[in-house]
């Protein structure tokens, strides 16, 4: 049972994490002072680069394969896009303690852009990986 909705679970549970790390105040704590210049970017490129990998495959996962993968990938990656940019909003207009920044935007959909081609490319004729079940 677990095994037929192992992305499912992955896919939900990686939004909500990338929720509560969005919205979540990190100013009390000093742990992770880290001075990488662009480090932040290159996290909101991961977390939507992983987040466009685990839709695609939530979608291949609840469809069964019957939806054309250009058709789930294209609502994957447009959904992700459009949650960046409501996530990037929520922290300008609701949050005191985080702002909301074009840059920000650029890194998850530029994110979301490379892992939804990733896995256009795993699920490719030349790969011998097939998007039918």
């Amino acid at each position: 049972m677990l095994k037929q909705i192992r992305y499912r679970i992955g896919f939900i549970s990686w939004m909500v994490f990338i929720t509560v790390m969005s919205l979540v105040s990190f100013e009390d704590n000093n742990s992770l002072d880290i001075n990488i210049p662009y480090f932040d970017k290159l996290v909101h490129f991961t977390f939507y680069f992983i987040a466009s990998m685990l839709g695609g495959l939530f979608g291949r996962e609840i469809s069964k394969g019957h939806i054309a993968k250009a058709k789930v990938l294209g609502i994957s990656f447009v959904g992700l896009v459009l949650y960046g940019i409501i996530i990037e909003v929520i922290q300008s207009y609701m949050t005191t303690y985080r702002s909301g920044e074009l840059m920000d935007v650029m890194a998850n959909s530029t994110g979301t852009l490379l892992g939804t081609l990733l896995i256009m490319g795993v699920f490719s004729k030349r790969s011998g990986l097939k998007w039918e079940n």
